[in-house]
């Protein structure tokens, strides 16, 4: 029997560990992904080779390595590592462990590595304690993370630390992983003899969505799960495992990075009329738990930003998009939402109404309260006309063609603007061509 299983045994004194912590790389050769900070002259090989460490911030997705690598790179400078978690420790923690190290570098010269996992979970003042030790060579700070350093570390912190973005495992790097499990016959499953139906290992490292712990972790299920045949094989067959997988949501946090790069990536498929791309975002989104009614808010923005007037109709399609939605709910209106994506990514784009109000919110501020002409005023009282108000007006659908030529509708300080300029796309052609002749007409004939 193989060693997982006898740790479980009634009075074994080996206590049981996860396969993911047991599988836990003992050296940076055996990590798995990472090549461009492991691999050959990388940053990282470097740094194992010179076995001299500096402080830095190690940025990536759950299940990369991150802690992984802290121990690693404190091991390979031959240097005393000590661990805290943002979400369990406070400065209380982090004031004892900078006087163990203290202690430390009194007796051998040598800095503390100090690990802080969720780094993002303490406010900058709890940062702030860092840095006079990392600035004095007390502590050498390693900071894992799996939210964007410009946001959630202090900057005082993140100028004394260099930033490593670990990377997502592909499938293929997380099928090794698993097959190295499976034949690891010290820390691993390889104590007992197994058959694995083609296609296992493939479906478990989609299922992890590049995240080697839960990977490890789903493996370690099936493997409890795993029947022994007549002749004492364990059994992994794709049902047993499907079932083990099913009903992983993909990797998606609602108010982090993952939230923001997709909801960037949805608005920049619409905006660059890739239907197809923008489909799959919404799906992803969606799929990741995403509220319907952000989408939806967010796709009538695209109809308003990227769309406008060139058709104005899908401003409407979004808006009863999300109307569905509200009164239909998941998944039936979700098909609403694509309709609505769909429709847009395909529609002729002009920003020319948001360009527009950007200029005229730009006079508005630069300009402050310029008077309203007294022909544009309103007259409701005997003394207001008296005064002047209204006087000069001219009612415009009285005039020939509808327009009163050269009548003017700015503040006399501001003189004439022009702000809209529509896009030579879709029904703003049409708009284009009837504003110039209106545009012509109000400034009157011989006029420029």
């Amino acid at each position: 029997m193989g060693s997982r299983q006898a740790s479980l045994l009634p009075g074994s004194a080996t206590p049981w560990r996860p396969l993911a912590d047991r599988m836990r790389p003992r050296t940076l050769a055996e990590v798995a992904g990472q090549a461009h900070l492991l691999g050959e002259g990388r940053p990282l090989a470097r740094l194992g080779q010179s076995g001299t460490a500096h402080s830095m911030i190690l940025w990536g997705p759950p299940g990369t390595g991150k802690t992984t690598l802290a121990r690693l790179v404190a091991a390979s400078c031959g240097l005393r590592f000590e661990a805290l978690s943002a979400v369990l420790s406070g400065v209380k923690e982090v004031r004892q462990v900078v006087e163990a190290a203290r202690a430390q570098r009194q007796a051998d010269g040598q800095p503390t590595v100090l690990f802080l996992d969720e780094v993002h979970r303490f406010n900058k003042s709890q940062q702030d304690t860092f840095l006079p030790f990392v600035e004095d060579g007390t502590l050498i700070f390693i900071g894992a993370t799996t939210e964007n350093p410009s946001f959630e570390v202090n900057s005082a912190l993140l100028s004394r630390a260099r930033v490593y973005v670990l990377k997502s495992l592909s499938a293929g790097e997380i099928t090794g992983l698993l097959q190295r499990a499976l034949e690891d016959t010290e820390r691993g499953l390889g104590g007992e003899a197994w058959t694995v139906e083609e296609g296992v290992l493939t479906l478990l490292a989609e299922a992890a969505d590049g995240d080697a712990r839960r990977a490890l972790g789903l493996l370690d299920i099936a493997a409890d799960l795993a029947p022994v045949d007549k002749d004492g094989l364990r059994l992994l067959t794709l049902e047993a495992v499907r079932e083990v997988a099913s009903g992983g949501l993909r990797r998606f946090d609602k108010q982090g990075e993952q939230f923001y790069d997709q909801i960037s990536a949805l608005h920049k498929s619409v905006r660059g009329s890739d239907p197809d791309a923008a489909l799959y975002w919404l799906c992803r989104m969606l799929d990741g738990g995403c509220d319907p009614t952000y989408l939806a808010r967010r796709i009538a923005r695209m109809a308003i930003e990227d769309i406008g007037n060139a058709d104005p109709r899908a401003l409407s399609l979004a808006m009863d998009a999300w109307q569905a939605h509200e009164r239909m709910g998941s998944p039936e209106a979700d098909l609403a939402l694509g309709q609505a994506v769909v429709f847009m990514a395909c529609a002729a784009k002009s920003n020319s109404v948001y360009q527009a109000m950007a200029a005229a919110r730009q006079d508005v501020r630069q300009h402050g309260t310029l008077e309203v002409p007294m022909h544009l005023r309103n007259a409701p009282t005997r003394l207001m006309k008296d005064l002047g108000y209204g006087e000069g007006y001219r009612y415009d659908p009285a005039e020939p063609g509808g327009l009163a030529e050269g009548q003017t509708y700015f503040p006399e300080a501001l003189g004439q603007r022009i702000y809209y300029h529509p896009a030579p796309r879709g029904l703003e052609i049409r708009i284009g061509e009837a504003l110039e002749k209106i545009r012509s007409a109000r400034r009157g004939p011989g006029k420029d």
